[in-house]
């Protein structure tokens, strides 16, 4: 009945009564009016309707000026509420009490020809899953909450505080609300003492619901599965123990799901994608299968991993280990010299992986013509497998591709867990050739589906809003940039052309992010929409099934409808039934596992600056609000300079040109400029890192 009041509804746009509503759906009986009411009242707690004050029932989609979602806060202390569409913005004056993770309602509204929003209602609390540090005062026990921006109180309940004491580090589950934002609460994990190396980062991973422990089904089923492949296994599954093959990694990855064999003949390349079939060991419904998918990913922070099957699996039986036989799904495709899959071949197959290389030694012979003594006899190979990749690229490239070229930070972490160290991820020849690869296998795999008009698992990228890009270029004409070109009709071509011209300017780096958070986010879909950033008109994950659960999915689709040919329309009706409810969770798990990571990034680049306080680095701003400028130095980390701390004048928030004004001097820090700053605080604990504005660029500041 769900759905086809939702489907009513929405028919109708306006807000209906339950007997209007129930004669739509052409219900007789009491009994099930009865069950309409209660799926009235369902679909109101899962945030879907609203109920007027007239006791009538509307979509929360239909009313134009009021939006509902789960409330983020950043750093900066403004909200965001994450909606499919764009995210709202919503300024900290406008929170209403609202904290991190609760889900609101929110209105609408214009201000400096700019949408925002203000929360009016708090609809659900987050108040599950939340970490924080007991610290006892008098035999009292208190709790100190690591999300500061949560402004709740907790009681903690004294039968729950075996083996705590103080700084340890726990994860509480409220269990009563006393009122004006108190709860008693209760710990249902001692995650570890505050000090002991790796439980900061453990804190992280489990606010956002990634442990490392797996349910107990889960570790007997994994007991049960060899550590050898069986024979048995290889039946139906083609031979390819006799080709080379080979793995291309990190230097410290241990779970290895694709491998690629390669020969180059009469102008036509033969590529393998070979990726570890997961799916023959964890099977539909099974205890490995519930736990994978509500992790959904593997979570890998700073130097660890959290990963989404246990290691058995994701380092041994499922990994693409060199010297040992492993099951595979490839596709094996031909692709001409212009870049085009000209034919394509996808099976069940095992391997042997001859090689397992590392990127560092890959990049030597690419990038260096540096050849290690055990790849001599791969260098001519991998140097043809990199014309092939330059290919590729620029065939994606012609097609509407976009490269943004964002470094990530690289965390140098020693022994004991602390952060030494940040740089710049290095992304050479070899990591941009193994990324081709996979985007080339990925597209023909989802194109063969689609080609069938089956039910599939997409990774899809919409089109950016047009007035997101267009308040970008305002923002890039007030930094005194032109930009040639009409960007009316969006394509990935449009993209391509705004990066091309701001690609020499000194701000690029920061202009790049921007326009990235313009766009709309990657999710999983069932509904085939294309996806934007790759210019690709079919997509799809099938190259990482250790890792992501999307790529599980994939696997099974390929068996049922490919290897077993179950065509029919039960299989087809399943699949339509269960892929919406896969796209919803995988989707949110991925953004969650990107907060978890940018939220230990954050922590260890404070760590580090704690041993750097009072020197002086180069940088330059990132991001300009009322209360002061973020400010990034060559090595990725950002700090803030608080707008007290600018001495001389009293400085005034400009939105539209991203600045801070000098009321008296007019002095200007604005969005791009380099400046020179001294480190003057860094808290692990908190997150942040202050810097001080010792000199600036050309501006006329100093």
């Amino acid at each position: 009945m769900k759905k086809e009041v939702i489907n009513i509804l929405n028919d109708k746009k306006d807000a209906l009564d339950i007997i209007v509503i129930n004669d739509l759906l052409n219900l007789k009986t009491s009994d099930q009016l009865k069950e309409l009411q209660t799926e009235l009242d369902n679909l109101i707690k899962e945030h879907i309707l609203y109920k007027t004050k007239k006791d009538k029932y509307i979509l929360y989609k239909n009313l134009s000026n009021i939006k509902v979602g789960k409330l983020s806060i950043n750093k900066q202390g403004n909200g965001f509420l994450l909606l499919d569409e764009d995210d709202l913005y919503i300024n900290y004056n406008n929170l209403n009490n609202a904290t991190n993770g609760d889900i609101v309602l929110a209105e609408t509204f214009l201000y400096n020809n700019k949408i925002e929003g203000k929360i009016i209602k708090i609809l659900e609390r987050n108040t599950n899953n939340l970490i924080g540090t007991i610290y006892f005062n008098n035999n009292e026990a208190i709790l100190k909450l690591d999300d500061d921006r949560k402004k709740i109180d907790i009681i903690l309940e004294k039968n729950s505080l075996d083996n705590c004491v103080d700084g340890t580090k726990v994860l509480i589950n409220t269990t009563k609300e006393l009122g004006n934002n108190r709860y008693y609460g209760r710990v249902i994990k001692i995650i570890g003492h505050k000090d002991d190396p790796t439980v900061d980062i453990k804190t992280i991973a489990y606010k956002y619901n990634f442990f490392e422990e797996f349910s107990k089904e889960a570790m007997n089923q994994t007991n049960n599965i060899p550590e050898e492949v069986n024979e048995k296994d290889l039946i139906n599954r083609k031979d390819l123990t006799k080709e080379i093959i080979m793995t291309i990694d990190g230097d410290d990855t241990k779970d290895i799901d694709d491998a690629l064999s390669f020969k180059y003949e009469n102008g036509i390349y033969h590529l393998g994608v070979h990726i570890a079939d997961v799916s023959n060991y964890v099977t539909k419904d099974s205890p490995l299968d519930i736990d994978a998918f509500q992790r959904g990913t593997s979570s890998y922070l700073a130097n660890s991993v959290i990963p989404m099957l246990p290691h058995k699996l994701s380092n041994g039986i499922c990994s693409l280990n060199p010297d040992v036989i492993r099951l595979t799904i490839s596709c094996v495709m031909q692709i001409n010299e212009k870049g085009n899959v000209i034919d394509y071949d996808i099976f069940p197959s095992y391997i042997k992986s001859q090689k397992r290389m590392t990127y560092k030694k890959v990049n030597d012979i690419l990038m260096r013509n540096i050849v290690a003594e055990d790849y001599k006899e791969f260098e001519k190979t991998l140097k043809e497998m990199n014309k092939l990749a330059k290919i590729l690229r620029q065939y994606k490239i012609n097609r509407g591709y976009i490269d943004f070229d964002i470094d990530e930070p690289k965390l140098i972490i020693d022994e004991k867990g602390k952060c030494i160290g940040v740089e710049r991820r290095e992304r050479e020849d070899g990591e941009k050739l193994i990324e081709d690869f996979m985007i080339a296998a990925n597209e023909t795999v989802a194109t063969h589906i689609s080609n069938m008009n089956l039910p599939f698992i997409y990774r899809v990228h919409g089109t950016p809003k047009p007035d997101r890009i267009d308040s970008f270029i305002q923002l890039v004409n007030l930094m005194g940039y032109k930009l040639i070109g009409k960007f009316t009709d969006l394509k990935p071509s449009s993209m391509q052309k705004i990066l091309s011209q701001l690609n020499d300017k000194p701000e690029f780096d920061v202009l790049s992010s921007i326009l990235l958070r313009s766009m709309q986010k990657a999710v999983y879909s069932s509904e085939n929409i294309g996806h934007f950033g790759l210019g690709s008109k079919c997509y799809t994950h099938f190259t990482s099934p250790i890792r992501r659960y999307p790529d599980l999915i994939v696997h099974r689709l390929l068996k049922d409808f490919i290897f077993e040919s179950k065509i029919d329309n039960e299989t087809i009706k399943k699949w339509e039934t269960i892929l919406p409810e896969i796209g919803i969770q995988t989707s949110l798990r991925e953004q969650e596992s990107v907060e978890a990571e940018r939220e230990v990034d954050d922590m260890k680049m404070a760590e580090y600056m704690e041993s750097h306080i009072g020197e002086i680095y180069n940088g330059i701003i990132s991001g300009v609000t009322m209360f002061g400028f973020f400010v990034q130095l060559e090595n990725l980390i950002e700090g803030l300079v608080h707008v007290n701390t600018l001495k001389g004048d009293y400085y005034n928030y400009v939105p539209e040109l991203m600045s801070l004004i000098g009321s008296q001097s007019k002095k200007k820090y604005r969005l791009g400029d380099k400046v020179t700053i001294k480190v003057i605080a860094a808290s692990k604990e908190a997150k942040t890192i202050d810097f001080d504005i010792i000199g600036d660029d050309n501006n006329g500041n100093k």
